[in-house]
């Protein structure tokens, strides 16, 4: 699909490509290496250094309109990261999100205008049921981004699991993704539910966002 783009200035990225390429086949694409690991580590570290500073807050259900606090639903404590005011490493992030917006924008033209992203820390205990990424009053996400920002050796024990629920052919199936560190989950928004399942014996840490059209 992005490959019937012709342009003097592109230059195929294998990475972005592979990318689309599993969206356009699957919805969803997991990549191990968008971050390199002195980077996971870096932007781990931020979200370390701004949890200690008791600046999250309880992330609500709904968007920024009409938003309520449900801890059955969801548990985490989330912060909203500014892109005009950022850090090294928030800098960092924001970087290679760009790169893959403007990637994305040029060679599949899905009119990506606008992102947000925040903090997600999920203690102990905590999940987020199953749900779609997208509201009655505000249908502009297109696509979820969400990268782990575990400790080194994350456990499958911990919990903490993603969960796609995919359509396989009129069947329902569950892709299971383990919040490994670095590990980088891109899904469309607007068809694919999921959840968070509880974690267990940690906390869950990661950057969470969306990258939406007008």
């Amino acid at each position: 699909m992005s490959q019937l783009f012709e342009d003097i200035n592109y230059i195929e990225n294998p990475l972005y490509e592979q990318i689309i390429e599993d969206i356009i086949a699957q919805k969803y694409a997991i990549v191990e290496d968008f971050f390199t690991d002195d980077e996971v580590q870096l932007i781990r570290q931020s979200l370390i250094e701004k949890h200690e500073e008791d600046i999250f807050k309880k992330a609500a259900i709904g968007n920024r309109v009409n938003e309520i606090i449900v801890k059955s639903i969801r548990g985490d404590v989330i912060l909203w990261i500014d892109e005009a005011h950022t850090n090294a490493a928030e800098s960092l992030f924001f970087n290679k999100i760009n790169s893959l917006i403007g990637y994305l924008n040029k060679t599949c033209f899905l009119g990506i205008l606008r992102k947000e992203f925040h903090y997600a820390v999920y203690p102990q205990g905590t999940f987020y049921k199953r749900h779609l990424d997208t509201f009655q009053n505000d249908d502009r996400r297109k696509l979820s981004f969400v990268c782990y920002l575990n400790e080194a050796g994350w456990l499958p024990e911990n919990g903490g699991e993603l969960v796609l629920y995919l359509d396989d052919n009129g069947k329902e199936v569950e892709k299971v993704i383990y919040p490994l560190p670095g590990r980088v989950v891109i899904f469309e928004s607007q068809i694919l539910e999921h959840e968070v399942r509880p974690v267990i014996n940690a906390q869950r840490l990661s950057i969470t966002g969306w990258l939406k059209t007008r």
